[in-house]
């Protein structure tokens, strides 16, 4: 264990340089600061949703993560084999480092990593590995690779359809293959303001890329639509982004061309439809008559909802208005425990 707090260690290390990155000002950078903020500008080039506002997101979200208090707490739970395994990652690259997670749980797991980057996310994560290694003293065990190959087990990320191949391609492996989801809000009508606003942040964070962003919304049946518009404005640069502007202005042409009822306040659209997915810069919407309605809904399509944002009067277990890209280390993926995963193979 020795050896795995060793890591541990270095990787607080990193969430302080993370810290004190975000806190730098730009003209009064280190030489390894001025390193990485070339790194995120080269990033947001070959990806432009990796916008500096979501990648600064991204960072604060490891910085607060990268404690001693919280990495021990979290490792403390699981017990691993001394023996190492390599294990196969292919990571996805929608978000600024969403594979980040994998990557530090099997290596505090004591177990190789073979690493197949995004094309979409390829020099952060690298970067970072990198300032790991220094602080550590010594090599991690980790390998960049274009194709998995000679590996004990595979985590993997992708869409349905690339799921299912995956699912075929590995069958022989001890697997974790995830899938899309995505995150849905249930409101009272009693929310404040400002849990509106905050409500804002699940879903146009990171432009809506993420399963953890809300792209579902029950309401009650005389609920009013303005609430929702008039606390989402401080979102409303969303549609400065051209890629995003793209998608808005897609969508709104084909409602228009099929004649689909949908309400639009500039930046998003609203249609009321039982779909659980929405295109990019278009929200769902049902009106229900009881909450028995909405649990039934979350229960039949709980292997597709990542979280459900709500009070916790409405779900005891539900993420809190405005918190739901902000994952602790024990908030995993598709709900699939990678740890006890790696713990077993």
């Amino acid at each position: 264990m020795l050896n795995e707090q060793t890591k541990s260690d270095a990787l607080v290390k990193v969430g302080l340089f993370l810290k004190e990155f975000l806190a730098a000002d730009s003209d009064h950078m280190s030489e390894k600061q001025q390193q990485f903020a070339a790194v995120l500008h080269r990033a947001e080039l070959e990806n432009p949703w990796f916008t500096p506002g979501n990648t600064r997101n991204a960072l604060k979200t490891w910085a607060e993560n990268l404690t001693a208090e919280k990495l021990d707490n979290w490792l403390q739970n699981y017990r691993f084999a001394k023996t190492p395994k390599t294990v196969g990652l292919i990571l996805a690259g929608n978000l600024p480092l969403v594979g980040l997670h994998d990557v530090i749980a099997v290596l505090l797991s004591g177990n190789r990593a073979q690493i197949k980057l995004s094309s979409k996310d390829k020099v952060i994560l690298p970067f970072l590995l990198k300032l790991w290694e220094e602080e550590l003293g010594r090599p991690l065990e980790y390998t960049l690779v274009d194709r998995l190959q000679n590996f004990d087990a595979v985590i993997a990320t992708g869409s349905n359809n690339t799921a299912r191949y995956l699912e075929y391609y590995f069958r022989e492996k001890p697997s974790i293959i995830r899938k899309n989801r995505t995150s849905v809000a249930v409101l009272t009508g009693k929310e404040t303001d400002e849990q509106l606003q905050r409500l804002a942040t699940d879903i146009f964070r990171y432009f809506g890329l993420g399963c953890r962003n809300v792209t579902r919304l029950f309401i009650p049946k005389n609920f009013k639509l303005d609430r929702l518009f008039m606390n989402f404005t401080s979102y409303s640069d969303v549609i400065n982004h051209h890629k995003y502007a793209n998608n808005y202005d897609y969508n709104r042409a084909v409602f228009l061309l099929n004649q689909d009822l949908f309400w639009d306040n500039n930046f998003v659209l609203l249609r009321e439809s039982n779909d659980l997915f929405g295109p990019l810069a278009v929200i769902n919407f049902s009106r229900y008559d009881s909450m028995e309605e909405v649990n039934t809904f979350i229960a039949e399509h709980s292997d597709q909802i990542q979280c459900v944002v709500a009070g916790e009067e409405v779900f005891p277990d539900a993420v809190p208005f405005g918190e739901s890209q902000c994952p602790a280390l024990d908030t995993y993926a598709d709900n699939v425990d990678t740890m006890a995963f790696l713990e077993v193979i």
